[in-house]
């Protein structure tokens, strides 16, 4: 049997790794950086961040959480103030320690000007929020304090991969304080279930939400809340966080505030964020061996339309009708935006724009020629679903229906696949015969006990990705006998 020509090689069960690392390429989403595990964000990449930024800034207003900016260096001493929740990260911390460069002896550029206190590049921000929220609470009054910032990250990977895994990335951080810590927790869930909308509704994945067990929460954390996905190698890969903080964090900073009976007390604080690594997962769930499939709702730009210019003779013609066409589409309402579409004109073949614009993912391509103006009618091409003719006046008024059909089966798609994947043990021998046999979300009881999750990973590299709060029948944990109602997802992880 001839196989199949695909746009992207090696295909996806050739090398999913290598299949990754091409769809990346060829949707032109982001490049190596110079600097060793750093990523250029291009500009159809930055575009799906710009999305998922603009879909949950929305939100963040309707929540009334609103953004700011702060530093991305802080002393030292800022941040050995809260040891254990630096003692997760502190081996991938970057470090400037010298101000300016000079030349040396030898003509070459040395570091030179040694700080008295090393400064740290922002590897997050509890600690410098924390003076934020010192500065501005000081009674019950000025709770809750809510706030948000986009910015960059920087921890020092030792092993990196576009989106998933870089040594610098983009990401939002939010950060909240309450009087009690009913508000706090509430809170803390409340936002993780933001998160599963955000993978459900514009990201097409389907994803389960739970609750990390303690050898895997944020370090520092009362409780972690965690959305995890599964990606079409069948392994899980963690894609938004929310953390209740208790008191830690604002006793740390010695953050106080009077209580309406005049007592000082410390906030309740949490955390929350997501990164560029839902890139990543949006690549890793979606796309198939001839690039990127961009689930409708997750992108800026929705329609790509190919003139078919045959002669200078019907240029005008043609040029003059994609581009009253355009404007026509761009003039639709869909989910909570306008129809972005992009009209090709570059000096290449119009086989070559289908195929870039498939690599790319764009939920339609329009392809106009002669004949297509004067038979009223235009190939509509759609990344997931086919390809159909339809009349101008057909596709204005149906344009925003097919995209929302498109969007819901890719997500079912999505949705099937972790379903057939998924699978219950009750007993340790299920357990580990099942990872014998092919990666998978195996639900399992549990008793939450760190020691049994260092011996399952270094038996078969399987982790502890969350507890279910919707699994709570009574059972025996499968590894030490002990009775439990807890259940947790294991799977071997990104």
């Amino acid at each position: 049997m001839k196989k199949q020509k695909t746009a992207i090689t090696p295909t996806r069960q050739e090398n999913y790794a290598d299949w990754y690392q091409a769809v990346v390429k060829g949707a032109k989403l982001a490049s190596q950086a110079e600097v060793r595990g750093c990523m250029n964000v291009l500009p159809w990449g930055y575009q799906i961040w710009e999305r998922i930024q603009e879909y949950m800034n929305g939100r963040f207003r309707l929540l009334e959480i609103p953004n700011a900016y702060f530093p991305m260096f802080m002393p030292l001493s800022k941040i050995q103030k809260e040891a254990e929740h630096v003692e997760g990260f502190a081996k991938e911390c970057a470090v400037v320690t010298h101000t300016k460069l000079e030349k040396g002896a030898d003509g070459t550029l040395v570091p030179a000007g040694e700080l008295e206190e090393a400064m740290i590049v922002r590897p997050t921000s509890e600690m410098i929020i924390a003076d934020y929220f010192k500065a501005h609470i000081h009674s019950y009054r000025d709770l809750p304090l809510k706030v948000n910032q986009w910015c960059n990250v920087v921890r020092w990977e030792m092993r990196t991969r576009m989106f998933l895994r870089t040594t610098e990335f983009l990401w939002h951080e939010a950060h909240t304080a309450h009087a009690t810590k009913k508000e706090a927790s509430t809170d803390a869930e409340a936002m993780i279930r933001e998160y599963e909308k955000l993978a459900r509704e514009i990201l097409a994945i389907p994803v389960l939400i739970g609750v990390k067990t303690e050898a895997e929460k944020f370090p520092g954390a009362e409780r972690t809340y965690t959305i995890e996905a599964m990606m079409q190698d069948q392994k899980a890969l963690q894609m938004g966080t929310s953390h209740f903080l208790g008191q830690n964090f604002s006793k740390a900073g010695e953050i106080r505030f009077n209580t309406k009976d005049e007592k000082q007390e410390h906030p309740y604080t949490g955390s929350f964020g997501l990164t560029t690594r839902l890139l990543g997962a949006l690549i890793m769930t979606h796309s198939d061996d001839d690039g990127l499939v961009l689930p409708p709702r997750a992108t800026q730009s929705h329609v790509k339309i190919i003139p078919f210019i045959k002669s200078e003779e019907d240029r005008a013609e043609i040029t003059d009708y994609c581009c009253q066409l355009k404007k026509d589409l761009e003039e639709i309402e869909f989910f909570d935006q306008w129809v972005g579409v992009i009209c090709d004109e570059k000096d290449i073949s119009p086989s070559e724009k289908k195929w870039d614009a498939i690599r790319s993912g764009i939920p339609i391509i329009l392809e106009v020629g002669k004949r297509d103006i004067e038979g009223g009618t235009l190939m509509v091409r759609k990344r997931v679903g086919g390809v159909e003719k339809l009349t101008r006046e057909k596709l204005i008024n149906s344009l925003s229906e097919i995209l929302e059909q498109m969007q819901h089966e890719i997500f079912e798609k999505a949705l099937h696949f972790r379903n057939a994947h998924t699978h219950e043990a009750t007993t340790k021998e299920a357990f580990f015969e099942i990872f014998e046999k092919e990666n998978a979300f195996v639900l399992a009881p549990y008793c939450d006990d760190p020691k049994i999750e260092d011996e399952i990973a270094e038996k078969c590299a399987v982790t502890a990705r969350c507890i279910l709060p919707t699994k709570n029948d009574s059972a025996s944990c499968i590894f030490s006998g002990k009775p439990t109602t807890t259940w947790a997802v294991f799977a071997k992880a990104y």
